[in-house]
């Protein structure tokens, strides 16, 4: 029986990223993947409905030039795919050479991983054969799976999640998505943008995003309105179901109406289900939280040497969690004692029309929590290389405490460019330092990143363009006991 140092069940990016840190500490490592290198950080998810969108948004920016511009379904198709090989094709040179090295630690296997005890593991491979090997650490990275409705037939071929999107042979002439979160409003951006589909969104909510603030929700609503789309809010989903090849769906609304529709297709969006069936949890003790998924303690479950990484404990479902979470994970099996992981200020990026980047708080949340604090909100318009890129739609915000050291809480950014403009910010946050460097560096010109200096420069009540003067493109607000007070300058 073969011995590892680490055993890692799944080969998605936190299963990846946790076997490459291992071999950094000289570790024996074993990699197992039922299916495919990659998962849905490159299948049926991240990358594919990353390269959708910014083919829709170029679609999207055509059409506004040439309006009866049609897209073709199989060229777009095509790109996708190609994305798709890149990326499965680096993974896999990477691990055959990293095979073929002569002091060699990476092992793969192609098969299902099932956890026998806390040190044993069974591999079953895809002709029956089962090998058994000792797993001194064990990394549990199975991640996740679309959650789908109990009283819904989804096919994934005229009511889908994001798993059927590859089956669609054009652009559907309807379609309607259920769940209006960051997922739903992101298929719902794609494919209006693309401009060949009727989409129709379906929001519990009284708005769209209910977890982010206000003013993001509205400008993403009404860019989603501008590309034809329909938000049905305050509705409740009566009933779903196939009729005739297409989807026939019923809604409730708050005020007691009911209203039927019929479509094309329909797409199913209400978050993810962790993959911890039939993989021996039982056998080791490992526990499970009341979500559904593996309980852990910074990444190490109840029994010690097993570890869990990614959407398979489901504290936050993005790559760049998973993978930092099955790094944290090695660390704590080789390394020297680290301090624990915080999910504090998490970059994201919400890829709508306009993109949506954030970290740290929200407006909302200090509100909740009743944090005094400063806000200060630049209009895109103001920005050199926004109107450059004719992309002025959009603002950048954000938030401080209310006193004179004006650390900051947290920030949006909805625009062009605007996953690219905040990592000064949150680099600012994540090391707990006020404002003022960022403020006085110099910066590129024309650059997004401008807006953010213009933004701190308010904040110390000397930006070039004065809140006073432009009162609609630059505010400034005070904000304590709940009441927020526009002001024409901070300091």
């Amino acid at each position: 029986m073969e011995h590892f140092d680490l055993v890692v069940i799944g080969g998605g990016p936190s299963g990846y990223a946790g076997a490459m840190r291992a071999i950094d500490f000289g570790k024996k490592v074993l990699l197992i993947e039922k299916k495919r290198i990659g998962g849905t950080g490159i299948y049926d998810g991240v990358l594919t409905s990353k390269t959708l969108w910014e083919q829709a948004l170029k679609v999207a920016s055509i059409r506004e030039i040439m309006p009866n511009y049609k897209p073709d379904f199989d060229a777009i198709n095509k790109i996708v795919n190609e994305a798709v090989f890149e990326r499965k094709t680096q993974m896999t040179v990477h691990m055959q050479l990293l095979q073929n090295q002569e002091n060699r630690l990476f092992y793969y296997e192609k098969g299902t991983g099932y956890i026998l005890d806390k040190h044993h593991v069974q591999i079953k491979k895809e002709d029956g054969t089962i090998k058994k090997v000792f797993a001194e650490n064990i990394l549990i990275a199975t991640g996740s799976r679309p959650r789908k409705p109990a009283n819904i037939d989804v096919d994934e071929h005229i009511i889908l999640t994001s798993n059927g999107i590859k089956n669609l042979k054009s652009f559907p002439k309807s379609m309607v998505v259920l769940g209006a979160g960051v997922i739903g409003c992101e298929f719902a951006t794609i494919f209006s943008s693309f401009g060949q589909t009727k989409v129709s969104l379906i929001d519990k909510a009284e708005r769209i995003l209910p977890f982010e603030d206000e003013d993001i929700a509205e400008i993403i609503e009404h860019n989603l309105e501008s590309q034809g789309a329909k938000v049905h809010h305050g509705a409740s989903l009566v009933r779903m179901e196939k009729i005739d090849n297409e989807v026939e769906y019923e809604l409730e609304y708050k005020h007691g109406k009911n209203e039927v529709f019929r479509v094309e297709k329909a797409l199913i969006s209400i978050g993810r289900t962790a993959n911890i069936e039939n993989i021996g949890l039982e056998n080791a003790g490992v526990k499970i939280n009341e979500r559904g998924s593996i309980w852990d303690n910074d990444t190490q479950t109840n029994i010690s040497n097993i570890y869990a990484a990614g959407d398979v404990t489901t504290e936050i479902a993005l790559v760049n969690v998973g993978e930092r979470e099955a790094r944290h994970a090695v660390v704590r099996m080789f390394g020297p004692i680290v301090k624990p992981l915080s999910y504090q200020n998490i970059s994201t990026i919400m890829f709508l029309n306009p993109e949506v980047a954030s970290v740290g708080m929200s407006e909302q949340e200090c509100k909740a929590k009743d944090i005094p604090h400063k806000v200060v909100k630049l209009d895109y318009s103001t920005n050199a290389r926004a109107i450059a890129m004719r992309k002025t739609k959009g603002f950048f915000k954000i938030i401080v405490t209310n006193d004179n050291g004006m650390r900051i809480l947290g920030m949006r950014a909805v625009g062009e460019h605007a996953s690219s403009a905040i990592q000064g910010v949150a680099y600012l946050i994540h090391t707990n330092q006020g404002i003022r460097e960022l403020a006085d560096m110099m910066h590129p010109h024309p650059s997004i990143i401008e807006g953010i200096q213009e933004c701190l420069r308010m904040l110390l009540n000397k930006s070039i363009y004065k809140p006073s003067i432009f009162k609609d493109r630059l505010k400034c607000y005070v904000c304590e006991n709940g009441i927020c007070t526009q002001v024409e300058a901070l300091v």
